[in-house]
């Protein structure tokens, strides 16, 4: 090992049952450089990134960190250590304060005679905040409080506490604002002029060869090789790694072909006068065969719309209507042929202890039920169809749901609603944390369920989608509509931005 290499993998070999996620990789390291790691989901990226952080014990190889033996018990040690990951999904400590939640583990430094000093715990935590330019976070709030967004910028100020020699990022900026990103690559790119080092996992390919100086690329549990900087800054680069990714040719028809904003005249959601949280008197007829997109900066309030949509949120006035019935709770919703992608996809759409099969089956219990006991035979042949469509990566749909990767879990979130056969769908960044090629397959069944007459309520950050997919819309700033926009091929992200900012 030089002096420039901080961490090294030999021969990392991680076995699930009989399944194979890691194939003896061999992986490195050094100090000073952003090293992006893609592949598509369940290629081994995580796999192999938390068993350099402790969170998960290698099935068989070794690891040398800073020329000696590497070797973590848990993700705790190996923070101490100076090796800390921020992991895809929220991390936070529920019922914990901010300060709390950003020194734990560690409160024992603001402990004199055994007794914590929770003042000057969090008089520490506000300044760290304050220095990171995180405005609109108190650290005496209870952390329950904040959104998906400003928690992960919570996990990320605890990482940058400890002043990590590696940091491991596994697509955190997925659920970060546009404004949280900027600051993000700010705080990692001052890590590395420090002589520090990160790993960068993410499946967005503008981010990689904008932010990496290396680039590794994984598929199904073997590295496939490597790109520097010059390399990832060659004409048709982003061909090359999308194949060495998927093994095959991906075209750059991500996204609906048609220009055609057309819909049938009938009603399937309604908003009548809306108000919620800070949005007031919002009005919104969405139609069989239309995809509306909310867009706009996080805490526009587009999530607090497709909450609503689902009943999760009390309104202060308005209601939400389908086929003459008032939406006011997610049972309700449910009954009335409406299903909701969170992007919270670990909290609120998924129930990770569960098996796959339970979470698929969840919302049909009542079609597969006879005489209230469920028909074994209709489960079965409803989950395979599912498993099929989706091509969900799994030993069998008995599988644990927190065993998959982030994207087989967004196959999973969708899959539970069109096995119920949902007409509304409410999706909240859809495509949060797939690789492109599942993403590619998620835009072609969105613009399936268009065809087959169902009702899109689509929001994301993501302008490129929003104008990929919507036939409507809508860019809320300030709690408010701030313009609307129809499909069109001369649509694009600088036409939109002003109204956004």
């Amino acid at each position: 090992m030089d002096n420039q290499t901080i961490l090294v993998c030999k021969n990392i070999v991680k076995k699930f049952g009989p399944v194979n996620a890691l194939n003896g990789v061999d992986f490195e390291v050094r100090r000073g450089e952003i090293r992006g790691l893609i592949g598509e989901n369940g290629s081994g990226k995580s796999t192999l990134t938390s068993i350099m952080a402790g969170m998960q014990k290698a099935t068989s190889g070794s690891m040398e960190y800073k020329g000696k033996v590497w070797n973590p018990d848990t993700m705790a040690y190996a923070q101490e250590q100076g090796v800390c990951m921020i992991l895809q999904e929220a991390a936070t400590i529920k019922g914990c304060t901010v300060a709390e939640n950003i020194y734990a583990g560690r409160m024992s430094e603001f402990s004199r005679f055994g007794i914590i000093s929770v003042r000057k715990m969090i008089k520490n935590a506000q300044e760290l905040l304050d220095s990171f330019g995180i405005k609109n976070i108190k650290a005496s709030d209870v952390v329950d409080r904040y959104s998906f967004e400003d928690r992960k910028m919570i996990e990320i100020v605890r990482a940058m506490s400890s002043e990590p020699e590696i940091l491991i990022v596994d697509e955190t900026t997925t659920a970060l604002s546009f404004d949280a990103r900027e600051l993000f690559y700010g705080l990692i790119k001052k890590l590395t002029e420090k002589n520090k080092a990160v790993i960068f996992i993410s499946h967005d390919m503008n981010e990689i060869l904008e932010h990496c100086t290396d680039l590794t690329v994984l598929r199904d549990g073997d590295i496939i090789g490597h790109l520097n900087r010059e390399e990832m800054n060659l004409p048709g680069a982003p061909e090359k790694i999308r194949f060495m990714m998927v093994g095959r040719e991906i075209g750059d028809a991500y996204y609906r072909s048609d220009f055609d904003p057309s819909h049938e005249n009938e009603i399937a959601l309604e908003f009548e006068n809306v108000s919620v949280g800070k949005i007031k008197d919002f009005s919104l007829k969405l139609h069989k065969g239309e995809i509306i997109g909310l867009g706009g900066l996080s805490g526009c309030g587009m999530r607090l719309i497709g909450r609503a949509a689902f009943g999760q949120e009390k309104l202060n006035g308005g209601k939400v209507m389908r086929n003459g019935n008032v939406i006011d709770s997610p049972l309700t919703a449910i009954r009335n042929g409406i299903g909701y992608i969170s992007k919270d996809r670990d909290t609120e759409a998924l129930i990770l202890s569960a098996s796959i099969s339970e979470n698929i089956t969840l919302p049909s219990l009542d079609s597969l039920s006879e005489h209230t006991f469920i028909d074994p035979r209709k489960e079965k042949a409803l989950v395979k169809k599912e498993v099929e469509r989706y091509l969900i990566k799994c030993n069998s749909p008995r599988q644990t749901v927190s065993t998959l990767s982030g994207g087989n879990k967004q196959k999973v979130s969708f899959a539970k609603w069109t096995a119920k056969d949902s007409d509304v769908l409410i999706m909240d960044c859809p495509t949060r944390g797939v690789d492109i090629g599942v993403k590619q397959s998620m835009y072609a069944f969105i613009a399936q369920m268009k065809k087959d007459g169902k009702a899109i309520l689509l929001i994301s950050e993501e302008l490129s989608e929003l104008i990929g997919m919507a036939d409507k819309i809508l860019i809320l700033k300030d709690f408010a509509v701030s313009k609307e926009f129809l499909r069109s091929a001369d649509l694009s992200e600088t036409d939109i931005i002003g109204y956004m900012i």
